[in-house]
């Protein structure tokens, strides 16, 4: 499905990056995964196998950005792929927020993108095109207390991404939006004992697993979706339903992937 292409993955050493990595790999992709997790991000590189590799990156830094191209490009001669996945949470009433943290979570959550894409681009023109995919959240489409610096970086990290569809398209290069739910990663509060029903609320009834966006990360990267660009796809069990009304009526659910 992806052989021959080459995929770069943010903060693909464990969680929702580790997954979608090893699926594009098993779809014959070569993927360059990129985080600050040395240790682990190494470990996923060596169950991988070959048509791997492993960058540590700053996604907030142009000079990282410079690195991980350069690899790719040494290691795989082209990138096709792009899988903004890097992020961090914050969680803090907006009137208590510091302005340091809160630009601190938009370098990562938004800025980084915004680095990615320009970094990419040009390999990606000199293919004739590639896929650009960057994880937003559904605190990106409505409003949760406590979410100001979180949920404002996920905001704007959609309307990165159409902008970014608009300007790359006659270029070949589609840029598409994943907004996760409540997904089983390291980012969801865990559940505790007495909240097993936690999630009844949703539409689905259950929390997501990191597969479950990777199998869209797929299809989004993939020639399946050849004619989808500037596309918000929302995988949350229903939560945005109605405006978020199911979240909204728990307050035990986080927007988080």
């Amino acid at each position: 499905m992806l052989e021959g292409r080459v995929a770069v993955i943010t903060g693909a050493a464990r969680g929702q990056g580790a997954a979608d990595a090893l699926l594009l790999a098993r779809a014959g992709a070569a993927v360059v995964m990129t985080d600050l997790l040395e240790d682990q991000g190494n470990d996923l590189r060596r169950e991988i196998g070959g048509g791997s590799l492993f960058v540590r990156h700053d996604v907030s830094k142009v000079e990282d950005w410079n690195v991980v191209v350069e690899a790719a490009l040494g290691a795989f001669g082209r990138i096709d792929i792009l899988v903004n996945n890097a992020g961090i949470h914050r969680s803090s009433p907006l009137l208590e927020e510091s302005p340091e943290d809160f630009q601190r979570v938009w370098s990562v959550n938004l800025l980084g993108p915004f680095l990615g894409i320009r970094a990419v681009s040009a390999p990606m023109k000199e293919c004739g095109g590639g896929s650009i995919i960057n994880i937003s959240s559904t605190a990106g489409a409505s409003g949760f207390a406590g979410h100001a610096s979180y949920g404002s970086s996920k905001w704007g990290l959609r309307g990165l991404s159409k902008t970014a569809a608009v300007e790359l398209g006659p270029f070949g290069i589609r840029v598409n939006t994943i907004l996760p739910g409540a997904i089983n990663t390291s980012m969801m509060t865990p559940v505790s004992s007495g909240q097993e029903d936690r999630f009844a609320s949703l539409p689905l009834g259950r929390h997501g697993e990191p597969d479950e966006i990777a199998r869209v990360v797929l299809f989004l990267a993939s020639d399946a979706s050849s004619y989808i660009t500037g596309a918000e796809i929302a995988v949350d069990g229903g939560a945005l339903i109605n405006g978020a009304t199911a979240l909204s009526r728990n307050s035990n659910i986080h927007p988080l992937r």
